[in-house]
């Protein structure tokens, strides 16, 4: 089991958490919310500092929430659906 610290920028909060394998860059991962239910987290940055003791490396990571599917972002405005559903 390697530990990592996580870094969680949807929530500016940080953990440390055991993993098999170390997640690389763009991976999803599955984490538990403050509300106690898991959501979808995108991996944004991995690196390695050394251990205060011997020669050692620790990873650390950065995630952020995974968007939902109607999150556009920067690309579109909020009020614009591309989507749109018909109301009758």
């Amino acid at each position: 089991m390697i530990e990592i610290e996580v870094q969680n920028e949807t929530h500016q909060s940080e953990a440390q958490l055991k993993f098999l394998v170390v997640p690389r860059i763009g991976e999803g991962i599955r984490l538990l919310e403050p509300n106690g239910q898991w959501a979808s987290y995108d991996v944004l940055d991995v690196w390695y500092q050394k251990a205060e003791y011997g020669d050692i490396w620790v990873p650390f990571m950065h995630v952020r929430q995974t968007p939902s599917e109607k999150d556009y972002g920067a690309v579109l405005r909020p009020e614009m659906d591309i989507y749109p559903v018909e109301t009758r």
